[in-house]
């Protein structure tokens, strides 16, 4: 009896040997994908896509990058084993290979962002998945599940891969500029009315006080000054809007990656 600790103890060990290995195992260090160039929209390992289909994705993805500061990504693999995530789920395989390859910016011009989409399709393992970055929340799960059943699925019913895709990518691209006009555009349009209404306020300012001094037939160094206040803030105004202005007029000029994650947001779908 009085070696029964020690042989619990051993068992103990051994116990916690088997299991170490598969705790290891589940914690997956990284997937064996590498990430393309900063626009570069379209990885196609399973060769689902044409070369037009190809330049179609890019063309849609590169103008929405620009326009809404939305990166839109499409990843298409053989098998999930191929790539060192066969033990993962279509789901888990998505959000690990969005947070490895940091899709999207977390913040632009100082503002909270994190807002990227990831299109992945496992062609062996027929399933699919549609990953949003941790800035569009879980109010755009249902959209996505949407494009995911209506959109894309049908097509991969029917072998039509490339059709889905490009489907799928369309429709993203109106979901994704419904969130990003509304927010990104947005702020730059508060910008763009605050700075047009300091300066006609400056222009009143001035235009009031030439007016007044005009009438009252006060001269002097007051008058000089206050004129010359007026101008100067003006001159100043004008060019910070037209600089602001040039920094936008461009549209967003990043690439697609900057340490965003995903939220876990998304849909799934199987055919």
């Amino acid at each position: 009896m009085r070696d029964t600790p020690f042989h619990a103890g051993l068992v103990m060990v051994f116990f916690l040997s088997c299991l170490l290995p598969g705790f290891a195992w589940g914690q997956q260090v990284g997937l064996q994908l590498d990430r393309p160039s900063e626009r570069e929209f379209v990885v196609d390992h399973a060769d689902l896509l044409s070369a037009d289909d190809v330049q179609r994705i890019q063309q849609v993805a590169d103008t929405l990058l620009t326009e809404t500061a939305i990166p839109l990504f499409v990843v298409t693999i053989n098998r999930k084993a191929d790539h060192g995530g066969g033990n993962l789920r279509i789901g888990g395989f998505a959000h690990l290979l969005y947070d490895q390859w940091g899709i999207g910016h977390e913040e632009i011009d100082g503002q909270p962002w994190n807002k990227g989409i990831l299109l992945l399709v496992s062609h062996g393992d027929r399933s699919a998945r549609i990953e949003l970055g941790g800035g569009f929340g879980r109010q755009f799960d249902q959209e996505a599940q949407q494009i995911m059943d209506q959109q894309i699925v049908p097509y991969f019913q029917r072998d039509d891969y490339p059709g889905g895709i490009l489907a799928g990518v369309e429709a993203l691209d109106r979901m994704a500029r419904g969130e990003g006009v509304s927010q990104l555009a947005t702020l730059q349009a508060q910008a763009q009315w605050w700075h047009g209404l300091v300066v006609i306020g400056v222009i009143g300012l001035f235009v009031f006080t030439a007016v007044s001094l005009h009438r009252s037939g006060r001269h002097g160094w007051a008058a000089v000054m206050w004129i010359a206040l007026g101008g100067i803030l003006f001159m100043l105004l004008r060019n910070a809007a037209r600089n602001s202005g040039r920094g936008r007029g461009g549209g967003f000029g990043g690439g697609g990656f900057g340490g965003g994650s995903s939220g876990g947001g998304g849909a799934t779908g199987r055919w």
